[in-house]
C-alpha cells in the first residue's frame, strides 16, 4: 500500500509534518518501537510508530532518525500522547533524510494502526481481500465467532500451504493449523525455542532458520503491537516471555510479498496476545492483594476471605476451594540494571502451564505478582480428597526445571540467571505465609548451584541438600581434594576407576553382593578395589563416618 492511502483514511488520525513529494512510498509492514536503536528488528519498508519515549533531548532525533533511514524505513509516525506536539527537531532531521514524518492524535491507538497496515498489506499480497480481512477480522473477534491465532495460522495452510505454529518461549504449542497435522514433538518444539531465544540475543535479524534433520524451520517473532503502556526499551525486558511463529519451509529464497505476510501474520497474532496480557489484570491484582496480606501479617480470616473471591476467577466452576502452591521466581541480569519483577511475572505466567495442553488460555488459573526484583506465582490446586495417598501433586520443581531449561538457557545467554524455588501444597490461609517463606528459601538454595537455569522444591529443604550449596568454595575445593584427589591420581595412572567403584559401593549401600553385580565384577576383585581405596586415603568404608564423607565429598565435587 502506498502511503498517501494512510494520510487519506481519516479514521487512522494522520497529520503529515513533511514529506510532501515521498507520498507514493510503498508500505510493506509496520513496527512499534521505542528503542533508540531499533534496527536489528527493521526489515526494510516498514511505517515505523514511536511514542517518543526514546528521545531525552533533542540531540537524540537525528541519530534516531538516520537508523531509521539506513534500515529501509518507509516512514516515521509519531505520537502526541508524551509531548504534545511533535518536536521541532524531529521535524528537522526528517526533512535533512527526506523520510516523511506523520503526527498521531493522541485519541488514535498504534493498534489500530497496525491492525489497518496488516490487513491492507496481507490482502493485497493474498490476492484476496475480501477473504483475508473476514479471516483477520474472525480471528480478533472475541467469543464464540472468533478463533485465536488458529484461524489466522488455518489461512497460511489453506492459501499458501504453510504448516505453522505459535511457541511460547519454552516451546509450548498454543497454537496450529488444521493443516499442520501431527503435533510436533516436544524436543523439536524446545530446540526451536532455543534457536530463537539464542538469535534474539544475538540480534541477528529475522526470520531465524533452523535444520532439524531434514526439515528446515523459519521463525518470526511475535512482538507487542503497541499496547501496552510502556514499551520495551532492552530485548532482555521480553526475550523470556515473546512468542515465536515458526513455520516449516526455508524463507531464505522468498520473495518479499510472502515475508511481508508472515510478518503481517505475526503482527496479527500479537493483537491476540495483547488481549490476553490484557485480561491477566484481575488475576494479577488478585495476587498482589493476597500476596500483601501475607507479608504484612494479616489475620487468616482475611487471607480466606480473599483467597475465596480469587477460587471462582482462578478456577470457575469448582465447588469447593482449593488447595494453593507458591512459586517464586527471580531474573538477574549482569551490568546494566533491568527491573527484574515484571520479566519474572511475564516469564511465570508463561512457564506455569501443563506442557502437553496446547492453547493460549491454560495459564489464565495463575496468578502472578511481583515485589522488588522476584515474582510470586499463586497457583491453585483442586482440593485433594482426605484419602489421598501422599503421592505429590501440583507444580514439581524437577518437572517444572525440565520444560524450561533448554530453551530459556539460550534466551538468558551469558548474561542473565533465572532461580525457581517450589513450596509444598497448603491447605488454608494460614499456610500460605509459611509456604511464601518454603518457597523463597527453595530459591536461595537454587541460586547457590551452578547454571543458568535453577530451579528447587521444598522437598530439598529436609535434605543435606540444603547445606551442601552454602558450603564456601574454598572449604568444598580443600575438602574433596583432601578425599578424592589421591584416587583421581591412581585413576589415571593405573586406570583402576576407583572412583566409579566408591560411587557404586556408596550406592548399593555398601553391599558387596550387588555392587559387584552392578559393576561387572567378582566380589574378591571389589574387595581388591575397596582396600585401595582404604588404603590411599587413610579411611574405613565399614565406618558410617567415613561412608558419610565420602558421599559428601562426590556430591560436592
Amino acid at each position: 500500500m502506498r502511503l498517501r492511502a494512510l494520510l487519506d483514511t481519516d479514521a487512522l488520525g494522520l497529520k503529515l509534518l513533511g514529506g510532501e513529494d515521498e507520498l507514493d512510498r510503498t508500505v510493506r509492514g509496520v513496527m512499534t518501537t521505542d528503542l533508540r536503536d531499533p534496527s536489528r528488528y527493521l526489515a526494510g519498508g516498514e511505517l515505523v510508530l514511536t511514542g517518543l519515549a526514546w528521545r531525552r533531548d533533542a540531540d537524540d532525533s537525528e541519530p534516531f532518525v538516520r537508523i531509521l533511514v539506513q534500515a529501509g524505513v518507509t516512514a516515521l509516525a509519531a505520537g502526541e500522547a508524551e509531548l504534545g506536539d511533535v518536536p521541532e527537531d524531529l521535524v528537522v532531521a526528517c526533512a535533512r533524510h527526506r523520510l516523511p514524518l506523520f503526527a498521531v492524535h493522541e485519541s488514535v491507538a498504534f493498534a489500530t494502526i497496525t491492525e489497518h497496515v496488516v490487513r491492507q498489506v496481507s490482502g493485497e499480497r493474498a490476492g484476496d481481500l475480501a477473504a483475508v480481512v473476514d479471516r483477520h477480522r474472525r480471528m480478533m473477534t472475541s467469543g464464540p465467532a472468533g478463533g485465536g491465532p488458529d484461524v489466522v495460522l488455518d489461512l497460511l495452510g489453506t492459501d499458501l500451504d504453510l504448516r505453522a505454529w505459535v511457541l511460547s518461549p519454552t516451546g509450548r504449542p498454543i497454537a496450529g493449523s488444521k493443516a499442520a497435522g501431527p503435533a510436533l514433538p516436544a524436543e523439536a518444539c524446545a530446540r526451536l525455542a532455543g534457536e530463537h531465544l539464542a538469535a534474539t540475543r544475538t540480534g541477528r535479524r529475522g526470520p531465524h532458520r533452523v535444520a532439524l534433520g531434514a526439515t528446515t524451520y523459519s521463525l518470526f517473532p511475535v512482538r507487542s503491537t503497541g499496547r501496552s503502556p510502556q514499551p520495551a526499551r532492552d530485548v532482555r525486558e521480553t526475550v523470556l516471555s515473546d512468542w515465536l511463529l515458526a513455520v516449516e519451509a526455508d524463507a531464505g529464497d522468498w520473495p518479499e510479498e510472502r515475508l511481508d505476510l508472515l510478518y503481517g501474520v505475526t503482527q496479527l497474532i500479537a493483537v491476540e496476545r495483547d488481549r490476553r496480557d490484557a485480561a491477566r489484570t484481575v488475576r494479577r491484582r488478585l495476587a498482589q492483594e493476597v500476596l500483601e496480606l501475607v507479608q504484612t501479617g494479616a489475620a487468616p480470616a482475611e487471607i480466606a476471605a480473599r483467597l475465596r473471591v480469587a477460587a471462582p476467577v482462578l478456577l470457575p466452576g469448582l465447588g469447593a476451594a482449593p488447595h494453593w502452591q507458591i512459586v517464586v521466581a527471580r531474573v538477574d541480569w549482569d551490568g546494566e540494571a533491568i527491573e527484574g519483577g515484571p520479566v519474572a511475572q511475564a516469564l511465570l505466567e508463561e512457564v506455569l502451564v501443563d506442557p502437553v495442553v496446547a492453547g493460549p488460555e491454560h495459564s489464565d488459573r495463575i496468578a502472578v505478582a511481583h515485589t522488588g526484583g522476584e515474582a510470586i506465582a499463586l497457583v491453585p490446586l483442586p482440593a485433594v480428597s482426605a484419602e489421598h495417598d501422599g503421592s505429590e501433586t501440583g507444580v514439581l520443581a524437577d518437572a517444572l526445571l525440565a520444560s524450561v531449561r533448554e530453551p530459556l538457557t539460550a534466551g538468558l545467554n551469558d548474561d542473565g540467571r533465572l532461580t525457581l524455588g517450589v513450596s509444598a501444597a497448603v491447605h488454608s490461609a494460614e499456610g500460605l505465609r509459611g509456604a511464601l517463606e518454603e518457597a523463597r528459601h527453595a530459591r536461595r538454595v537454587a541460586a547457590a548451584r551452578p547454571g543458568r537455569v535453577c530451579a528447587a522444591g521444598h522437598q530439598e529443604l529436609a535434605s543435606h541438600v540444603l547445606l551442601l550449596p552454602f558450603v564456601p568454595d574454598d572449604v568444598r575445593r580443600a575438602f574433596t581434594a583432601r578425599l578424592l584427589d589421591p584416587l583421581r591420581d591412581y585413576d589415571r595412572r593405573h586406570r583402576a576407576e576407583l572412583i566409579p567403584t566408591l560411587e557404586a559401593f556408596l550406592d548399593c549401600d555398601g553391599s558387596w553382593t550387588r555392587c559387584a553385580t552392578r559393576l561387572h565384577l567378582h566380589v574378591n576383585t571389589l574387595r581388591y578395589r575397596v582396600g585401595r581405596i582404604e588404603q590411599l586415603t587413610s579411611r574405613d568404608l565399614s565406618r558410617l563416618e567415613d561412608k558419610l564423607d565420602f558421599f559428601l565429598a562426590l556430591r560436592m565435587s
